[in-house]
């Protein structure tokens, strides 16, 4: 493939994409538009773009077109598009998943469309924004409700802890918390399904813009979930202690609907201070690393023997 036609073709072949599963594209924007739980789908795209954009500027890569590593992505797309996207898909199939495997061919044939345009060592160095469009796929209703009950449990848990760490009377029914003068449910609604994923793909573009070894980019997106969950408790929290000894009308107030701002922020000062904390042990493995770099090829002079004539 000629270099000077990547940029057409990968347009191309975007707009192929646009044709083939414009009703997949046009059902998760919907999607997103009107459910909480996706709206994080909206920045997906947007920051994709602009993570390659920007590091294609700096790096100034050239293409090295590669047809048969694309082509192993683009045909896996087709498939899934045609097996259970919505091409072909067999009638008992939920509109949910096909909608999800609908999304998920979109994203696979983009990838292939860059791998095969640009070449798999461009590729490369651009993984992280590439798969990071993964989180285009909706997930299914099914895999929604787990995560949303599990939110559920987490926050009554944590919030459970907190009352306790309080010293206030607490006890525990699945999802049902009662302290002194006050029985509350963490609702559905009340799991913050929508902060939680949207924290959570926040946590991964800082991560990914700010930390460099793979193990500390891991632990700070793995500890995005507690922290989020340990988040949303403290707002149970603090809401039922407002309501209980200072007025009841917290818990309909301003505060439980529109408050979210200030529980984010609470947590990005603690999802900063963990970024801190790690990159302070990377720096400190790096500093180990190259000292014992450095050490080597001195230890091995002084054990070989000096020869003199």
């Amino acid at each position: 493939m000629n270099r000077s036609y990547a940029y057409p073709r990968f347009v191309l072949l975007c707009l192929v994409s646009l044709v083939s599963w414009r009703t997949a594209i046009i059902a998760t924007l919907g999607l997103a538009l009107r459910n909480d739980a996706y709206t994080h789908i909206l920045l997906i795209i947007p920051i994709s773009i602009s993570l390659i954009v920007s590091e294609w500027r700096s790096r100034k890569p050239q293409p090295e077109p590669n047809f048969r590593a694309g082509l192993a992505l683009l045909v896996p797309a087709i498939l899934i598009g045609v097996i259970g996207g919505g091409w072909w898909g067999p009638a008992s199939l939920p509109a949910g998943v096909q909608l999800s495997l609908g999304m998920l061919a979109v994203v696979i044939w983009w990838i292939g469309s860059f791998v095969c345009c640009f070449g798999t060592r461009i590729s490369r160095m651009y993984v992280f924004p590439l798969c990071f469009l993964l989180w285009l796929v909706p997930l299914p209703e099914f895999a929604l409700n787990h995560i949303v009950s599990f939110l559920q449990q987490g926050s009554a848990c944590a919030a459970n802890l907190l009352f306790a760490t309080a010293g206030v009377p607490v006890t525990q029914d699945g999802v049902q918390l009662t302290i002194p003068g006050l029985t509350l449910e963490v609702a559905e609604e009340c799991s913050s399904i929508r902060s939680s994923l949207m924290l959570l793909v926040t946590t991964m573009v800082l991560a990914h813009l700010l930390l460099r070894s793979a193990w500390g980019k891991g632990i700070v997106i793995l500890a995005a979930i507690p922290l989020s969950i340990a988040k949303n408790g403290l707002r149970i929290f603090t809401l039922s202690i407002l309501a209980v000894y200072v007025d009841p009308s917290f818990l309909h107030g301003r505060l439980h609907h529109q408050g979210g701002v200030v529980f984010f922020l609470i947590f990005l000062a603690g999802l900063f201070a963990l970024l801190w904390l790690v990159r302070w042990a990377e720096r400190k493995v790096m500093v180990q690393s190259a000292v014992r770099k450095l050490a080597t090829p001195i230890a091995a002079s002084e054990a070989t023997p000096d020869n003199f004539v």
